[in-house]
């Protein structure tokens, strides 16, 4: 029988290992969480502000751009601050919260991302149905089944794992709570733990991801059967492909991490990959849509170059 140990904290890996890189990575992160602040900020702020883009499209958008704020902020500040102290502890409630928050908006994304797909399968396969299909009563209603949905299913993970009793060394092995990591420091039978990260988790972001792929055969199959006009094709898929691009990122390092089973070897892996779906993605969502979308960098233009107006005079 293994001695069971009361658990005040956990002491989180950094980023890096060499102390020489630190305020190297300490610069990078800040200007790449500096900037997921400033661009979703900027798209979250002209979808409400710019009447043009009161629609189903943008107002998941400004979903995705509120998500993403909060997605990195769950970790990356913490991370920051680790990469300046030598001592990188994190409370065990805090680390329970933590773990809570990043898999309740990671879901809450996942479900997100097919929503907007299924929005502009309607919009292109049923344009003449569109408002009275994605009425503002049903964006809402979707919505907040997903946000409640999501964070009642993260509550799932972060009960069973507050649960656990830890009684090995309590350095994680990782460099922000989650919960593959945390069930290595477990005592006791974690199975039940295993089954419910792979089977709830993986259908929960495995299932949005065929019903996003399954909303872009459709569009992709009734815009060549239908129409046969390349120009359409093209158009239609160009509105689609930052969605697409969006969606890539996302459910790729999700899946790698989460579907596997947790393993020694892999726990190496899945912090190279956490750095892309914590960090770097919700970066790309802003200028992804803002690169490739003309109604968001007109409205963007409309909005700033009145404020800079405003400003001269």
């Amino acid at each position: 029988m293994e001695n069971v140990t009361t658990v005040d904290e956990f002491l989180l890996l950094s980023l890096t290992s060499v102390p020489e890189l630190q305020p190297v990575f300490f610069v990078m992160f800040l200007i790449i969480y500096l900037i997921n602040l400033v661009g979703n900020g900027a798209i979250l702020m002209i979808v409400i502000l710019e009447p043009k883009l009161h629609s189903p499209m943008y107002f998941f958008l400004g979903n995705l751009s509120c998500l993403d704020i909060c997605y990195s902020s769950v970790t990356l500040p913490k991370v920051l601050m680790n990469l300046l102290s030598t001592r990188r502890a994190i409370s065990f409630l805090g680390c329970i919260t933590q773990l809570h928050f990043f898999h309740f908006l990671g879901s809450t994304e996942a479900i997100l991302l097919a929503l907007m797909a299924f929005d502009r399968f309607v919009a292109i396969c049923n344009p003449l149905r569109y408002t009275v299909i994605m009425n503002p009563q049903l964006c809402v209603l979707l919505a907040a089944v997903t946000w409640f949905f999501s964070f009642f299913n993260a509550l799932m993970h972060s009960v069973m794992t507050a649960r656990l009793d830890f009684c090995h060394s309590l350095k994680l092995n990782h460099f922000f709570c989650d919960v593959k990591p945390l069930l290595e420091l477990a005592c006791g039978n974690t199975e039940l733990n295993q089954w419910i990260l792979s089977i709830v988790t993986g259908s929960v972001s495995m299932g949005a991801f065929f019903l996003t792929l399954l909303s872009y055969f459709y569009i992709i199959g009734f815009l060549v059967l239908k129409n046969r006009s390349c120009r359409i094709l093209h158009k239609a898929l160009s509105t689609c492909a930052s969605h697409f691009m969006v969606v890539c990122l996302f459910y790729g390092p999700v899946g790698f991490t989460y579907i596997r089973p947790a393993s020694a070897t892999s726990m190496s892996e899945d912090q190279t990959v956490a750095v892309i779906y914590s960090a770097v993605t919700p970066v790309l969502n802003p200028l992804i849509y803002t690169l490739r979308n003309k109604e968001v960098m007109l409205a963007l233009k409309k909005i700033f170059g009145r404020k800079l107006f405003k400003d001269c005079h």
